[in-house]
């Protein structure tokens, strides 16, 4: 049961988990027996999960949206006829009784639009009320109020609670950020994203990749400039650029310029001043392949999965493979492992977490055992990041319309996934 709630059995892991280890415990054993349930009915226990209360909150929300519909309707209808009565010249209808003067039409509407106003801002909903007397039905909260005077207790007495924010991996505590860009008067923001199709078995179904380069220019007096493209790829992207820009000067010369040179471009907002996008189905041109064989064994399934960086210009960061699981059957026992993996009992995923993959990382592999059936394992997600983009299409320099002088500027590279999948 420990590694439905902890990755590992370390100590940081058990004392950030360790209510939840507690709790958990509390439901199997009683007066010093085993309960006979099992982990689906502890999850079950310790989540407190209540239908009444989600039906509740339901008809809540619909009583609200229907209130506030028929009250911007009412005060629709009091300002029309509040409009009508002026432009005829009559007195605003009000409304009157109960012994208290009328209101005008513009009134109520402003108090109506108040009440509007006032009913969007989030509430606490009051809890309802509950017969007195014993009651054996699941108390919501109940073990929220126990978690914290159990905790005032500890402190009470001297010892040091670790919060969760504290109690996070010291891989995660130390890990590094990229430093700012400084960003020169003239920056550049080259970004591509790739959509990806593989199938279990081998073979791309599917390779479309977007990329663009977006221009923000800070200071006017740089507005009249032209940039230099350095294309080097070699895989048949097609290239587009902006309407305003000069097509016949980047096909001859690979130069970004308007077509109206005594024009400038815009300042303080991003342009997107080339694009380019690449569609194939070509094997070889998959960055990173992923290959995943999941056998059945006499006690569940063995799974292997293995990467391969076939870019090797390329450096993916904060790479992620992400791997179904069959729910209900617990944690999966990990063989070998290149990197480190988080097991989400929550979504049913193993998470295998690799910081770098490079030309001096390019293959890996994970084995794990689990209880399933080959299917169960798919589809197999991939996400990274990386400062190096796919397409080798780069600003070399940058240079004044007249005088043709060079302009410092500054460039920032990403290249990210929208979709990258083994169906």
């Amino acid at each position: 049961m420990i590694p439905e709630y902890c990755r590992a059995l370390e100590e940081n892991e058990i004392s950030e988990h360790c209510f939840d280890l507690i709790f958990a415990f509390d439901e199997i054993v009683a007066l010093g027996y085993r309960e006979n349930v099992n982990l689906a009915q502890i999850r079950t226990f310790t989540e407190m999960d209540s239908h009444e209360e989600k039906v509740f909150r339901a008809v809540r929300e619909t009583q609200e949206r229907e209130a506030k519909a028929e009250m911007r309707r009412k005060a629709k209808e009091l300002q029309q006829a509040r409009r009508d009565a002026e432009r005829l010249g009559k007195k605003a209808p009000g409304f009157g009784g109960f012994g208290s003067s009328a209101v005008s039409g513009g009134s109520t509407a402003a108090m109506i639009t108040e009440t509007i106003i006032e009913t969007d801002k989030p509430k606490v909903a009051p809890a309802p009320a509950r017969p007195s007397g014993p009651s054996k039905a699941l108390k919501l909260g109940a073990k929220g109020k126990e978690v914290d005077n159990f905790v005032d207790k500890l402190k009470s007495e001297g010892e040091t609670i670790m919060s969760s924010n504290m109690g996070k991996r010291a891989s995660e505590a130390t890990k590094v950020h990229a430093p700012p860009i400084n960003m020169e008067s003239v920056h550049m923001k080259i970004e591509e994203k790739i959509t990806l199709t593989c199938g279990r078995d081998g073979g791309l179904q599917n390779m479309e990749l977007h990329g663009m380069i977006m221009l923000r220019i800070s200071d006017d007096k740089f507005g009249r400039i032209r940039l230099h493209v350095e294309n080097e790829d070699k895989r048949g992207v097609q290239l587009q650029t902006h309407p305003n820009v000069d097509k016949k000067l980047f096909t001859a010369e690979s130069l970004i310029g308007l077509k109206n040179p005594e024009k400038s471009f815009p300042v303080n907002s991003d342009v997107g001043v080339l694009k380019w996008r690449l569609q194939t189905t070509e094997e070889s041109f998959i960055p990173l392949t992923i290959n995943c064989w999941p056998s059945e064994s006499g006690s569940g399934c063995d799974v292997n999965i293995e990467y391969e960086l076939q870019e090797d210009n390329l450096e993916l960061n904060d790479v992620v493979i992400t791997i179904p699981l069959p729910s209900g059957v617990g944690a999966p026992v990990i063989g070998e492992i290149d990197g480190e993996y988080r097991h989400d009992s929550r979504r049913n995923t193993l998470e295998w977490c690799l910081p770098v993959i490079d030309a001096k990382n390019k293959s890996g592999s994970l084995e794990f055992s689990i209880a399933g059936q080959p299917n169960d394992f798919f589809p197999v997600q991939v996400s990274f990041i990386s400062k190096k983009n796919y397409c080798n299409i780069q600003v070399t320099k940058v240079t004044q319309v007249d005088g043709n002088s060079p302009v410092r500027f500054s460039t920032e590279t990403t290249f990210l996934v929208d979709r990258y999948e083994i169906l």
